[in-house]
């Protein structure tokens, strides 16, 4: 975004973009665009000025309906350093808002730009208007002031209107990923049945002096005529490759190490192509070296079938109202996770867009559609950010975790004060914030504290890659039958959307793949003892593999012998009668022996002895925090919102830990070998910590650990030698205090348990002697070679909370004297 917001209604900074603010609101009549272009339509109303040219209005009246909004003015280049604030009255409730304020600082429009403004506000659907402005009594506003009222339109132009950038139809080379998404239509507004306001409604009868009129008319803009070439053939069935020109060089659209994500093109969002006729540009080089993360510091509260809509209205405030050729942002992601292709030239093109001052020619820009000062974008957002910026820069052969050299088009600072001049050659991430080139406060502090989050899922490898369980128990020393299938189960920080595969492994080796998407896989193991583990392959190729379990695959499973004897059942006798004899007759002798009754013995069956398997007991016994968890402050940069902490703790299980999650104040996973992570936390406000480890069987144990960081004031120290007191509002509190003067000092006194020593650096800063009780613990050299301010340089940390003095004193470098202190921060 481009541009710094005061409130909480509103952020505001200053960029280079298409750039806007969100008051929540629902409903409207905006379609999605996806049938062709739609036309939006844009509305004037010139400002009433007086005092002298230090003050402006428009009296509160009725419109006809409109949803975004900006105050724009005639010199491009014009800054506003007064108070610009603004009113609508809801199509839907028919109630005025509260005052909305806008920025005046919009930073450098686009080169050729005509007219300058504030960031667009998107009010939702209203049909009233209010404005007040007021300057400062010493400098005049600029000529031209005048109100812009944007409606996004819900209507589809005709087919046969004039584009003035033709897309070629053809079909990208690359995956054969579904490429182009459309929204859903929105659902229409409510009908107006209120009253009308009793003030006049504003005319359509432009004036012909709007700085000086005394009743101020609206005048409707009317869309630019574009070239006589044919209607945009772009649709949601693949990217738009732009048609080369005698004028326009289209340089090539290499295939690239990532997967495509899928892309909604401009026609899938309504782009009217009428209304830019110009032809793209691209990167002088040829290559994208960088991307750019905004946010567009929005609220937040928008339906994402609103999402077209708010880029159409961005898209005709840039062009028709500021005089852009084009929207500033090459992609937009609204909060579920849609990407939309901002810049017109092709999603797979270097196209040059307007969204980081002076480092425009070699990166590229992408923006969340939402205020992420205080609250992270959601993690389908993070996710396509992270899909969009592997993807463009492995294009490029681009690492997405790498360092990028730019070359600065132009002079300026940046948000943390670093300064260059124009041609300076300047190293940053290759993902990177806006306020990293330029003075902003984009892409918000809780945005901004998760770009290492952002990169690490662009380049890989997978994070957090835990083996959760085999055959349901997680823990080492399970026993299974052999040779039969047990599942293995796995779980993975890095969204499934960046992995290619996991692969499951028996001792180190692969028996068997499954795709990014699967959290479990079944494979068979030979009798005895394996290793199991899972590997996770990221799309960039990288591999992580997770802690072991080691599982014995036994032939049988173990018996006991049964010692009781089975029962025998008696032998049982079986008669055999003699064979019948005949009886004697006369002369007739019977046989000298008969065959006598015979007697013969049955052996019963034995019986199958009765058998026991033996088990493996369940672990029912808890992890513990062997070191509980434990605060304390940190080097990096302090403000009332933000003083940097160290959170340590570890936990231990006597068969295998799993994870330990942080809950409060925000939620976090961590893996089992992880000791201590970097937080910030809110000065003056008492923090609770929250954590639960957990063991593979599921067994849990909680800890937590409180603090408060506190700032105090170099006006609350004692002060020796001479200091002279500074006024900025880089400093903490607006204030800071520096001196030259050898052996000048200053005692904070106070009772915690860590404190930070916070300063303003500079290649001239020298050097500081720092005491603690009284006794001389370090010397602290100041020097930087970039200027940072509220730098919390030195840090101490005691066993338990105690009363504490700490003392700075100037050491009197040769050649660079001069120290600046902003404070101690001390946590109680």
């Amino acid at each position: 975004m481009r541009r710094r917001g005061w409130g909480a209604a509103v952020l505001a900074v200053a960029a280079v973009s298409g750039t806007l603010v969100v008051r929540g609101a629902t409903g409207g009549n905006e379609g999605d665009g996806g049938s062709g272009p739609v036309r939006a339509s844009a509305r004037t109303a010139a400002l009433t000025v007086a005092d002298g040219g230090t003050s402006a209005r428009l009296e509160r009246r009725s419109t006809e309906p409109f949803s975004m909004l900006g105050i724009t003015w005639a010199e491009s280049s014009a800054r506003v350093t007064g108070t610009i604030e603004v009113r609508t009255r809801s199509t839907a409730g028919h109630a005025w808002s509260a005052w909305l304020r806008l920025d005046g600082d919009s930073g450098e429009g686009e080169p050729g730009a005509s007219r300058g403004g504030t960031a667009p506000a998107w009010v939702g659907p209203s049909d009233g208007v209010e404005v007040r402005m007021s300057g400062r009594p010493s400098q005049r506003l600029p000529e031209g002031l005048r109100l812009d009222m944007i409606d996004p339109g819900g209507r589809t132009a005709s087919p046969m209107e004039p584009a003035g950038f033709v897309m070629d139809p053809s079909d990208p080379t690359g995956p054969a990923d579904p490429t182009v998404t459309d929204d859903p239509p929105a659902t229409d507004a409510p009908a107006d049945t209120a009253s009308p306001d009793p003030s006049p409604p504003l005319t359509s009868e432009p004036s012909s002096d709007p700085t000086a009129t005394a009743v101020p008319t609206e005048t409707e803009t009317q869309p630019s005529t574009g070239s006589a070439s044919p209607s945009p053939t772009g649709s949601g069935a693949g990217p738009a490759t732009p048609t080369a020109s005698a004028s326009t060089t289209v340089p090539p659209a290499p295939e690239s190490t990532a997967p495509r994500p899928p892309i909604t093109s401009r026609a899938g969002w309504g782009a009217d192509e009428s209304i830019s006729p110009e032809e793209p540009g691209y990167l002088p080089g040829g290559r994208i070296k960088a991307v750019v993360l905004h946010h567009t510091a929005t609220s937040g509260d928008y339906g994402c079938a609103e999402a077209p809509a708010v880029i159409r209205a961005v898209y005709t405030y840039d062009v028709q109202q500021l005089t852009w050729k084009d929207i500033g942002y090459n992609f937009l992601v609204d909060k579920c996770g849609t990407i939309y292709e901002g810049r017109k030239g092709g999603v797979d093109r270097p196209v040059m867009g307007a969204h980081a001052y002076g480092f425009n020619s070699e990166t590229t820009g992408i923006a969340i559609i939402g205020d992420y000062s205080s609250v992270a974008p959601s993690r389908e957002a993070m996710t396509s950010v992270a899909r969009l910026a592997a993807w463009k820069l492995g294009q490029y052969g681009v690492d997405p975790t790498g360092t990028a050299t730019l070359t600065a088009g132009a002079s300026g600072p940046n948000y943390f004060r670093q300064t260059w001049a124009a041609g300076a050659r300047m190293a940053f991430p290759v993902i990177h914030g806006h306020r990293d080139g330029y003075n902003t406060v984009c892409p918000g502090d809780a945005y901004y504290a998760l770009l290492p989050t952002i990169r690490a899922w662009a380049g890989g490898a997978v994070e957090g890659l835990t083996l959760d369980s085999v055959t349901g128990v997680g823990a080492s020393g399970t026993t299974v039958p052999a040779d039969t299938a047990v599942t293995v189960k796995w779980s993975a920080s890095t969204p499934a959307a960046l992995v290619r595969e996991y692969d499951v492994l028996v001792d180190g080796e692969v028996a068997a793949t499954v795709a990014g998407t699967a959290a479990s896989a079944e494979v068979k193991l030979a009798p005895g003892t394996h290793r199991i583990a899972v590997q996770g392959v990221h799309q960039s190729g990288r591999t992580a593999v997770s802690a072991d379990v080691t599982v014995l695959a036994e032939t049988a499973p173990p018996t006991t012998e049964a010692t009781t004897p089975a029962a025998t059942a008696s032998p049982t006798a079986e008669t055999t009668a003699p064979a019948a004899t005949p009886s004697p007759t006369a002369g007739v002798t019977p046989p000298a022996t008969a065959t006598s009754p015979t007697t013969k013995a049955t052996t019963p069956t034995a019986t199958a002895s009765p058998t026991t398997k033996a088990t493996t007991p369940a672990d029912t016994k808890p992890p513990v925090f062997s070191t509980k968890p434990n605060l304390a402050l940190r080097t990096g940069t302090v403000s009332t919102t933000a003083a940097p902490l160290t959170l340590k703790w570890k936990a231990t299980d006597t068969v295998g830990l799993k994870e330990v999650r942080l809950t409060a104040p925000v939620a976090k996973t961590y893996g089992p070998t992880v000791t201590s992570a970097s937080l910030t936390a809110k000065s003056g406000v008492a923090t609770a910590w929250r954590m639960t480890a957990y063991d593979r069987a599921g067994n849990t144990a909680a800890a937590s650990v409180s603090g408060t960081p506190v700032i105090l004031q170099e006006s609350s120290a004692t002060r020796t030698g001479t200091w002279t007191s500074k006024s900025s509002s880089s400093y903490l509190g607006g204030r800071s205090y520096g001196s030259s003067t050898k052996n000048a000092s200053l005692s904070w006194t106070f009772t915690g348990r860590s404190a930070a020593l916070v300063v303003s650096r500079a290649a001239t800063s020298g050097q500081v002697y720092v005491y603690v009780d009284g006794k001389k613990t370090v010397t602290v050299d100041l020097r930087s070679t970039t200027t940072k301010y509220r730098d919390a340089v030195w840090t101490t940390t005691w066993t338990a909370a105690a009363r504490h003095t700490v003392k700075l004193v100037v050491v009197g470098t040769a050649g660079r004297p001069a120290v600046t202190t902003d404070g101690l921060v001390y946590l109680k």
